[in-house]
């Protein structure tokens, strides 16, 4: 199953059966709570300043009326000028769809605001071939009531070369059968010499573009990459982020 929740964003062909309702049961979803909790358990997020800064894509034509229609998952990193957001390749490919991003979004309501998505800075790799080895996506969202998003919610750092598995990371992402946000916090392993995976339970359609997190507030993953994502739920991967990576963040931040 691909973590995308629709499908017009990219040419690739339709999904195939019924995303499965996440069934959130003590094996798999933990009590919510204030830290990581144990290593590869599943948990309703915490509302607090660093969940903030994570939040859900959504058709620009939902932007009134948000319940039920997120897809991706996205999060503010930090820029220049406060306003780039970090997903995946495959959630924002396609430029006729016009977007908004929902900080904190629960519950069909929008704590911090709905941003309208503007510039999108994509890989040639994929731009040109779909490349699993390219899913990584910056956008810009314009300013809110004269404040750019980074002021309003804060900001994750964005950082690359960083050695896969070195520390815990935490996933935090949006299922698109929910409307609450999930975490999960365990250690990455290497996939391959490009791509990177992690063990999460109930990561389903709807998570791709969801932050890897380390302990120093830094994005060193986003779920994607390896089967957009990856074909089941309990396992994750992203691209890892090399100097391709580290390319495009740069770009981003210096053309503007």
């Amino acid at each position: 199953m691909k973590r995308i929740s629709r499908i017009t964003v990219t040419s690739r062909p339709a999904l195939l059966g019924v995303v499965v309702m996440l069934a959130l049961t003590s094996a798999s979803v933990a009590a919510a709570d204030d830290g990581p909790g144990p290593l590869g358990v599943t948990a309703d997020v915490v509302v607090n300043r660093q969940t903030a800064r994570v939040g859900a894509l959504f058709d620009a034509d939902r932007a009134d009326h948000l319940a039920g229609g997120h897809f991706c998952t996205a999060s503010v990193v930090h820029s220049r000028q406060g306003d780039l957001l970090v997903t995946a390749a495959h959630c924002v490919s396609n430029p006729q769809n016009k977007l908004v991003f929902v900080p904190g979004y629960r519950d069909g309501k929008a704590p911090f605001g709905v941003w309208q998505v503007g510039k999108r800075y994509l890989p040639d790799g994929w731009s040109k071939d779909e490349d699993e080895d390219s899913d990584l996506a910056f956008v810009t969202v314009d300013d809110l009531d004269d404040r750019p998003i980074e002021d309003v919610v804060g900001a994750n750092g964005f950082a690359t070369g960083t050695a896969t598995g070195a520390t815990a990371v935490t996933l935090i992402g949006y299922p698109d059968s929910r409307e609450t946000p999930i975490r999960c916090t365990n250690k990455p392993t290497a996939h391959s010499r490009t791509q990177q995976r992690i063990d999460c339970p109930a990561f389903t359609a709807g998570t791709s573009g969801s932050p890897w997190i380390n302990g120093d507030d830094q994005v060193v993953g986003v779920l994607g990459g390896h089967e957009e994502g990856g074909d089941t739920d309990d396992v994750s991967y992203s691209v890892a982020l090399g100097g391709a990576a580290a390319e495009l963040y740069r770009d981003a931040n210096s053309e503007r």
